[in-house]
């Protein structure tokens, strides 16, 4: 055993003294595998993120149900504020005390004083800087201070809160407060979310794992040309593999070092970044101890069986390496189908349970193997296509030729493309059927209105009836027109139904009236299942009648006759049943009074949704906007989405630097030939075409591969949703089309080394 270690130990020694050559091969290793363990070690945080964003929104919850509290010298009134500016949510409460020592929110050493704000640090600036002079329109506000760390979601979290002596109990959304923090539970995942979630993790994680492997075998080429000169000084096969097993190890240990300080340094500049719509604070991006465990072992031992499984088929003799010999063993492919076999009869029993009940990682095994076969197929499919190809132009034979030699390096450094491709196309044929499920149309009518605002107005309020409502409103200069109603709950006995106030143009978007003129009342008795309160027998007979309008206001007559209506949608979708007065014959106003707008407007006007708004805020600080669109998508399936979307931008980053790398490395191993090409009168152009080729050929195989098992893969994950396949084709083109955009890419960038590199000077050789 201590001769074995001590093998070990001089492939260590030999990285880290083998000359500038030796040096920059183990840097070169060291930087990839830093980027790949950088990238696992923020996988590895994700549930300390979520933890850390859960533990402070918890604490300062506020939403608390059962029975109201007394009020007491520590109890506060709350109503909540939900708004958005160009689409990120702005969100926070405005509070009054109740008491001389008024609990406080984490992350809030004071209460401002009235009229005041304090905000979260990034709505201070959006508030402070010319991109937020709109979202400070709506919040005029004098800032009072910042909301702490500990009382914020995330850095970049939109949150604010203020003080209204004006607010009261018994208003519309206020409520008392006596304690923040909830211990509720966390809302889980649906089942197919969770599954989505799940492949989206495997297929953006298994390419990095690839991409670390692939950063362990840089330099493979050239390291193995030194091994033959330790055979010629007596070492025998397996001295010489475990002699390149410690070079490999402590390469891939000084890359875990490395990526832990990359890791530790980046960490602050994540708070400047959004993903999916959420930030996270630098100091939550922590792994857990077991997984940065598993990580900093499982790294290096990767690296030594890599390399001992990639040296199986080299054969190291004194005077050169034998690497791949055309009388050499033919690879064989009953194992390279038995991998995504395995991975299919794992995935087989959850076919048509729609994903109800799901093993998490019986689901991760079965797609790891079936994206495995990817990478495992890859290279036999290249064998037998590359030493197929012959004839064409000078360029292409030389990249052909250079492939047949070593194409292994090159099917190396397009595995992580191929596996990559392979799920992205699986995951956008599971999204693209997923998308009806969490993609509903709705009954709003954009033609008729494009906008719905819901304001409840107090004595105090600085709007009082719906023509102030309206000329507030239409003071926009983009709004074409407005519609505001009064609505409230009359009672007779058992029977409720809804109170609508509005003049006849308004009431016209609620049903088919036979003519209108301000004065008549109209009834509604026939509706759909689902509409605003219940339906009074007879609504025309209602004339004359005494009604109660809300809790607490006096018994009102309804002045006759009442004409009878035939009911519309109104254009949120919503109808309604009850009466309809107009202005003159409707009760006097209550101290609490509900209003609902529709507004028309140019929606291809700039900041067009903001306008309004900011017009909706002139009405009342608290009024609801609801920009009326034909589709709606749930939430946190468009965020797992953009989560996908953001984590293969990701991946392919580092693929590319993974491609690029090796071909540089590739380049610096050949410099004499280049410059022998070059000396022999070969045009540049001609090599620079050649790198070309040699880069698009093994990506367009692997692209190959990966799209039959992407499409097999996602053909698969259907089945378990029982969803119809369907081949989402532009999906497949757009993945397609990325792969060829990086295989160029790569070619452009690697074209300055490669002209120095044929410089007469490379001919020189010591």
């Amino acid at each position: 055993m201590r001769r074995q270690l001590s093998q070990l130990g001089l492939g260590a020694r030999l990285a880290l003294s083998g000359g500038r050559e030796g040096l920059f091969r183990t840097a070169l290793t060291a930087a990839g595998v830093a980027l790949g363990v950088a990238v696992l070690l923020l996988a590895a945080s994700l549930p300390g993120i979520l933890d850390g964003r859960h533990h402070r929104t918890d604490g300062r919850d506020d939403m608390h149900y059962g029975d109201t509290p007394a009020a007491s010298a520590t109890s506060i009134l709350s109503e909540p504020v939900f708004s958005s500016y160009h689409d990120k949510s702005v969100q926070g409460r405005f509070v009054k005390a109740e008491g001389d020592h008024p609990i406080l929110p984490p992350g809030v050493t004071a209460w401002p004083a009235d009229g005041q704000i304090i905000v979260s640090p990034a709505l201070r600036t959006l508030l402070e800087s010319a991109d937020g002079r709109l979202l400070r329109e709506r919040f005029p506000q004098p800032i009072a201070g910042t909301i702490g760390k500990e009382g914020l979601s995330g850095p970049n979290e939109l949150y604010f809160y203020g003080t209204r002596d004006s607010l009261a109990e018994g208003q519309p959304r206020v409520v008392r407060v006596t304690h923040y923090g909830s211990d509720s539970p966390d809302k889980r995942l649906d089942a197919f979310l969770l599954l989505l979630t799940v492949v989206v993790l495997v297929a953006l994680l298994l390419p990095v794992a690839m991409f670390v492997a692939a950063a362990t075998r840089f330099g493979g080429e050239h390291r193995d040309r030194r091994l033959a000169a330790v055979r010629l000084v007596g070492a025998d096969t397996w001295m010489t593999r475990r002699i390149a097993a410690g070079e490999a190890v402590v390469s891939a240990a000084l890359g875990v070092l490395l990526g832990a300080v990359l890791f530790v340094a980046a960490r602050p500049f994540a708070e400047r970044f959004e993903v999916a719509g959420l930030s996270v604070y630098g100091s939550d991006i922590t792994p857990g101890p077991v997984m940065a465990v598993l990580i900093a072992a499982g790294v290096p031992l990767a690296a030594l069986l890599m390399t001992v499984f990639a040296l199986r088929r080299v054969v190291v003799e004194p005077l050169g390496v034998v690497r791949r010999a055309t009388s050499r063993t033919r690879r064989r492919v009953w194992w390279r189908l038995l991998l995504p076999l395995v991975g299919l009869a794992l995935l087989a029993p959850l076919f048509g349970t729609k994903a109800a009940t799901f093993n998490v990682w019986q689901v991760s095994g079965g797609v790891i193997l079936l994206l495995i076969g990817v990478s495992t197929l890859l290279p036999w499919v290249f064998d037998r296509i590359v030493h197929r190809l012959g004839g064409g132009s000078l360029a292409w034979q030389l990249a052909l030729r250079r492939l047949q030699l070593s194409g292994d390096s090159a099917v190396r450094a397009v595995n992580a493309i191929a596996v990559t491709a392979a799920g992205a196309i699986a995951l956008q044929m599971l999204f693209a059927a997923a998308q009806h499920g969490y993609t509903s149309r709705t009954e709003y009518d954009v033609a008729r209105a494009q906008a719905m605002l819901l304001t409840y107005t107090t004595a105090d309020s600085r709007t009082r009836t719906a023509a102030d409502i309206d000329a507030t409103v239409r003071a926009t200069p983009i709004v074409a027109g407005s519609h505001t109603l009064r609505s409230g709950l009359g009672q007779v006995g058992d029977d409720s139904f809804e109170v609508v106030v509005a003049d006849c143009d308004t009431l016209r978007l609620l049903a088919d009236l036979p003519s209108c003129a301000d004065g008549d009342v109209f009834g509604i008795g026939s509706v759909s299942p689902g509409t605003q309160g219940a339906t009074p027998p007879e609504p025309t007979s209602l004339g004359g009648r005494r009604i109660t309008l809300g809790d607490d206001a006096e018994p009102w007559t309804v002045p006759g006759p009442v004409r009878p209506a035939t009911v519309r949608a109104d254009p949120s979708g919503q109808e309604h049943a009850g009466l309809l007065l107009t202005p003159s014959r409707a009760p006097a106003a209550g101290p609490v009074q509900r209003f609902v707008t529709f507004v028309r407007y140019d929606t291809n006007a700039p900041d067009a949704d903001e306008l309004i708004r900011n017009a909706a805020a002139r009405v009342d600080p608290l009024t609801d906007v609801s920009i009326l669109r034909t589709t709606r998508t749930d939430t946190t399936f468009s965020s797992i989405q953009r989560g996908l979307y953001a984590g293969t931008a990701v991946v392919l980053l580092l693929v590319g630097l993974s491609l690029l790398v090796a071909t540089i490395e590739q380049l610096r191993d050949r410099r004499r030939t280049l410059a022998a090409l070059v000396a022999f009168g070969t045009r540049r152009s001609t090599i620079g075409l050649s790198i070309l080729w040699q880069t698009a050929v093994p990506v367009a195989l692997g692209l190959l591969i990966a799209a039959t098992l992407g499409i097999a893969v996602g053909a698969v994950l259907l089945k378990i949703v029982s969803e119809p396949v369907r081949l989402d084709w532009p999906s497949i083109a757009g993945v397609t089309g990325i792969a060829a955009a990086l295989v160029l890419l790569v070619t452009a960038a690697s074209l300055p080394p490669l002209f120095r590199l044929m410089r007469p000077e490379g001919l020189r050789f010591e």
